[in-house]
């Protein structure tokens, strides 16, 4: 991605980007899924034919779900949406159950913020 002018994203590795005079595209992985966002269909369109030519990748057309997120495209713009995720998630586990239970954890104890080292997300 960066031979062909795209710049990497320094808070997630796995997103990249290209801005040029033409508009932009911005290009996320995540595991063996790819989704491509662009400012217009020429952007988009480029940036498939060089993964394409690198990769053995199937389009499957516009996307509706990816990671849990529904996304719905309106006249307003984009709306990212989880309720269908936290409906089954509850669902899973017993939404309707209102009893109390106890929690394992003893809540006099203090937790502290991680002061650990920072992982380079690229080793």
């Amino acid at each position: 991605m960066l031979s062909y002018e795209f710049k990497i994203n320094e808070v997630n590795k796995c997103i990249y980007v290209k801005n040029t005079d033409k508009g932009y595209v911005i290009v996320c992985f995540y595991m063996d899924d790819i989704l491509i966002l662009g400012s217009n269909d020429h952007m988009i369109k480029s940036t498939k034919i060089i993964l394409i030519n690198k990769f053995n990748i199937k389009d499957l057309g516009i996307v509706d779900v990816i990671l849990e997120i529904k996304i719905s495209k309106t006249s307003n713009g984009i709306i990212l949406s989880q309720s269908h995720y936290v409906e089954k998630i509850l669902e899973k586990f017993f939404k309707d159950d209102n009893s109390t239970v106890k929690t394992s954890i003893d809540i006099s104890v203090y937790m502290s913020k991680n002061k650990g080292k920072r992982i380079n997300h690229l080793k």
